[in-house]
């Protein structure tokens, strides 16, 4: 497992000490208002420890973004304390504290807009979704800016743009979902301005503070299903398009390392390694997919098609993941929840209630 414990320089001269990273993790933990709580607290303790890099979940920049209970808020000062503990706790635990900063779009969920409307790039029938103005998208922009000057304050070391798994950003960038004839849709070039802009609006934050030493990160799914979707071209436009901006990492949304590209790119050929040869060392790349054992992670990361290793199922179902790594202790990585040990894993409630119900994307342990 030595390879996975280099060291990496970013292009901002941060180092990382390792190739581990915790994705981002739906736990329906903070409180109803968007605030930290005492379950998310439970949650994390010992769950960064060992990684380089631990994603904070989807944290919310605008309230008509909301897309499922429990989650977190970077709004406005209101939230600096809460947001301070989320930090306190990564850092404290030896791994850089990444905020993912979020919008739903279309896939915000209507019971929990407080009767704001719900808004996406382009009027969409089947969620009720209304096309967003020009000047709300301006605000927009200004939003995320504005999460990651709290993540500034709150003392992150850096922010992840939510730009994948069909939320507000990546619909900008889909022909699926953006059928805008101005400055923000039509060809390929207006549908990614929105992503850059998001980029520009956090970099002049990282600037107007001089911290040149906070990274910024963008994430992206690479594929869409449907016909009109994002092909393998569309997202070799936006990783064109990313390299030219001053971030310090890409992160590839997939819920497998090894999935085939499906159309637009040789279908021969992973994704994973297409994205990576289309990056062409310009930026280090996050890859992730369903790598739950130790054998696996190590597998992935010799394949030489990403610079990090996220993991996420497995930080659920081992809170001390890197430790049993670290000690050669791999025979003991679960694989599936135990019903059992239910105070081991330190869920917050209702993604605990998820799991039991089979409702969420945890196997069992069958007794």
């Amino acid at each position: 497992m030595t390879a996975l414990f280099q060291s990496y320089r970013l292009n901002n001269g941060v180092e990382l000490k390792n190739r581990l990273v915790v994705a981002p993790m739906t736990h329906f933990g903070s409180n109803p208002d968007g605030t930290f709580s005492a379950q998310e607290n439970a949650f994390l303790q010992g769950r960064a420890e060992g990684f380089a890099m631990f994603i904070s979940a989807a944290t919310l920049v605008s309230r008509e973004g909301k897309a499922f209970n429990g989650q977190p808020y970077a709004l406005d000062e209101r939230y600096l304390d809460s947001l301070k503990s989320v930090a306190q706790s990564i850092k404290s635990q030896g791994a850089k504290a990444i905020l993912q900063i979020h919008h739903g779009g279309k896939l915000a969920m209507s019971e929990l807009l407080e009767g704001l409307d719900k808004v996406a790039p382009s009027a969409d029938e089947a969620t009720g979704a209304r096309a967003l103005t020009e000047a709300e998208i301006e605000k927009l922009i200004h939003a995320f800016a504005n999460a990651t000057e709290l993540a500034i304050q709150a003392g992150f070391d850096g922010v992840e743009i939510h730009g994948a798994n069909g939320y507000l950003i990546q619909q900008f960038v889909s022909g699926h979902s953006n059928h805008r004839n101005d400055q923000w849709g039509g060809s390929i070039e207006n549908r990614l301005r929105f992503s850059l802009a998001v980029i520009d609006a956090a970099n002049a934050v990282k600037e107007k503070y001089q911290r040149d030493d906070f990274i910024l990160g963008y994430c992206f799914s690479p594929e869409e299903p449907e016909d009109d979707g994002l092909t393998m071209t569309d997202t070799f436009a936006l990783i064109d398009a990313l390299v030219q901006k001053p971030l310090q990492y890409l992160h590839v949304s997939l819920w497998d390392f090894y999935k085939l590209a499906r159309r637009g790119a040789d279908t021969h050929k992973t994704r994973m390694e297409l994205i990576h040869q289309r990056i062409n060392g310009k930026l280090p790349l996050i890859g992730v997919g369903n790598l739950i054992t130790a054998e696996q992670m190590e597998e992935a990361f010799a394949i030489c098609w990403a610079e990090f290793i996220a993991v996420g199922k497995t930080v659920l179902l081992n809170p001390n993941i890197v430790e049993l790594i670290q000690s050669g202790k791999t025979q003991e990585i679960s694989t599936a929840l135990d019903p059992e040990r239910k105070a081991f894993y330190r869920f917050p409630d209702y993604l605990w209630d998820l799991n039991m119900k089979e409702m969420a994307f945890l196997p069992l342990v069958k007794k």
